[in-house]
């Protein structure tokens, strides 16, 4: 077992160092250096560890952020998102966005399919459980913004852009502003995709006006709460969750509040590097 584990945070260790650099030149050279592993073997073990080739992988992160910044930025321009992708002509960064996401980036740019926004072309079998620094505080009712989300978690984008389009009118910026916040009802691993339910909300001074986008006002529960710190991309903050229940909490002498878990994000993707991103996870207790 020890083995296994010791195996399973090289080939972690690489991922982390994938997303840490991923405009650089990756080689198999600089990649067998951080996993201690043989260049003879590395690509079949990491294909067996992550279920894709390692130079896929680094493709489809790159072209995840591209798909971000299509959408989210607007003013960038398709041939600098190419070139940020590690793509030396626009024409192959768009056969390649293509057959990704179905649709050329013109195309995706113009009228995206956000259900595939951000797509996870990789699902590893392995995760490690993270070490975790458990902070328990107090946290004031704060006044919010809402929207709600329901159906399909491969939807939630479609609420974020309807959110996000809200906040730009309000003029609730989500970095110089507001707090940003998504509150969480069910685990979308276990619950049916039509049942899954959560929140997205920013911080208000005052009471949100009526408006066409179905954003209503509502409170985040004061009290206590534990919390962690997720560090790297939006895709495993769940491991924190189920850190905090399946972990902390059986020998923490706590017991739960009778409130949602919450997210709070400090700073958002594509702005900053997937792995740049600040998450607080927030557990109630009584």
């Amino acid at each position: 077992m020890t083995s296994i584990k010791h195996y399973e945070k090289r080939m972690l260790a690489v991922c982390d160092y994938i997303y840490k650099h991923l405009d650089d030149d990756l080689t198999v050279e600089a990649l067998c250096d951080v996993a201690c592993f043989s260049k003879y073997h590395f690509h079949r073990q990491f294909t067996h560890f992550m279920g894709v080739g390692v130079f896929k992988f680094v493709q489809q992160l790159r072209l995840k952020r591209a798909s971000y910044e299509l959408v989210f930025m607007e003013k960038k321009r398709i041939i600098d998102i190419a070139m940020s992708a590690k793509f030396d002509h626009p024409e192959s960064f768009s056969r390649a966005f293509k057959k990704a996401y179905s649709q050329s980036p013109s195309d995706f740019r113009r009228h995206p399919n956000l259900e595939k926004l951000g797509l996870n072309f990789y699902k590893p079998d392995k995760q490690l459980s993270p070490s975790m620094t458990v902070n328990i505080v107090d946290f004031d009712t704060t006044k919010i913004a809402l929207l709600k989300h329901r159906g399909a978690p491969s939807r939630i984008m479609e609420s974020v852009a309807i959110f996000r389009e809200w906040r730009k009118l309000s003029g609730l910026s989500p970095i110089t502003k507001s707090r940003t916040f998504n509150i969480i009802y069910e685990d979308p691993a276990v619950v049916a995709a039509d049942d899954f339910r959560c929140d997205l909300a920013a911080e208000v001074m005052s009471e949100v006006d009526d408006n066409e986008y179905g954003v209503i006002n509502s409170t985040l529960a004061g009290g206590r709460y534990a919390v962690v710190r997720h560090f790297g991309p939006y895709d495993s903050i769940s491991r924190c969750l189920y850190f905090l229940y399946g972990e902390w909490l059986p020998d923490s002498g706590e017991e739960l509040g009778d409130a949602p878990c919450f997210f709070q994000y400090h700073n958002h993707f594509p702005e900053v590097a997937e792995h740049e991103l600040i998450t607080d996870v927030y557990l109630p207790l009584k």
